[in-house]
């Protein structure tokens, strides 16, 4: 009778060769997803060895069951959907308004000389300085969050998209005029594609910049939201709550950040070099 081989003898280095493949392809996601349980570890372990007050920085199991309280009871879901509202219209609005400014400032001159100005002295004003004067005149409801994420993200966008547009090679420029090229058919097909990746780069930049804008906002004046939510419970002690509330916000930057950096590098070719 014949022997029929152990399936770890016959597929266990096929299954070894494809495990190492796929870490090779996904070296950045593997390492990242090491390092962070290596972190875990320790911080456990710190907590168990009595190396710090748990009172002060909690500890993933601590944080663990918090997580399992409120997100079974449901008190947390309200929170994370206002800073998702907060979130997602402060964001959309800088970049429907962002991304057009910035190729006009980039192709015409006389835009960029009466805008430079006016939007070189709001990026300069302290963001912090003009929150309460945001919160008084529109109060601790949702159009103030809006606001204050629309001011923090959208400076990102609009400096990325200017920059793409003057990446664009001079000599792709030339050559499309040369051809007789119109003004549309330029912008599609030589500063749209040099844009681009500039652009991914910019929302990237500024997806972190409106969670900060929505956790400070929150932290100001607010009756809900994640940043309402650490605020509160910091405020009684409950260091397992605000980590949980910390390790939401920077779980969502992670996968945000990660995200948009898959497209852009899925874009990277038509970055312009710059000398």
């Amino acid at each position: 009778m014949a022997t029929v081989p152990a399936p770890s003898a016959a597929i266990g280095p096929v299954g070894l060769r494809g495990l190492a493949r796929a870490v090779r392809a996904n070296e950045r996601l593997f390492y990242g997803i090491l390092g962070f349980v290596v972190f875990i570890i320790v911080w456990e372990a710190a907590a168990d060895l009595g190396l710090y007050r748990r009172s002060l920085l909690s500890s993933p199991s601590l944080v663990w069951a918090a997580a399992v309280e409120d997100f079974g009871s449901g008190v947390i879901w309200p929170d994370l959907l206002a800073s998702g509202l907060e979130f997602g219209l402060g964001f959309v609005a800088a970049l429907g308004l962002g991304i057009p400014l910035g190729f006009a400032i980039g192709m015409f001159r006389r835009v960029d000389a009466f805008m430079s100005l006016l939007l070189f002295g709001i990026y300069s004003t302290p963001k912090a300085a003009i929150a309460p004067l945001i919160i008084i005149v529109f109060g601790i409801g949702l159009e103030s969050k809006v606001i204050f994420v629309f001011l923090l993200t959208f400076f990102s966008v609009i400096v990325s998209t200017v920059a793409g547009v003057r990446s664009a090679a001079e000599r792709h420029v030339d050559i499309a005029r040369s051809f007789g090229a119109s003004r549309w058919l330029l912008f599609r097909s030589v500063i749209l594609p040099s844009t681009f990746p500039f652009i991914l780069t910019g929302i990237r930049i500024a997806t972190g910049r409106a969670l900060v804008g929505v956790i400070v906002a929150e932290e100001i004046a607010a009756n809900a939201g994640i940043g309402h939510y650490i605020e509160l419970w910091g405020a009684f002690l409950q260091t397992s709550k605000v980590m949980l509330g910390v390790v939401i916000l920077g779980t969502f930057g992670i996968i945000l950040g990660e995200g948009v950096r898959r497209i852009e590098k899925r874009y990277e070719v038509w970055r312009q070099e710059i000398h």
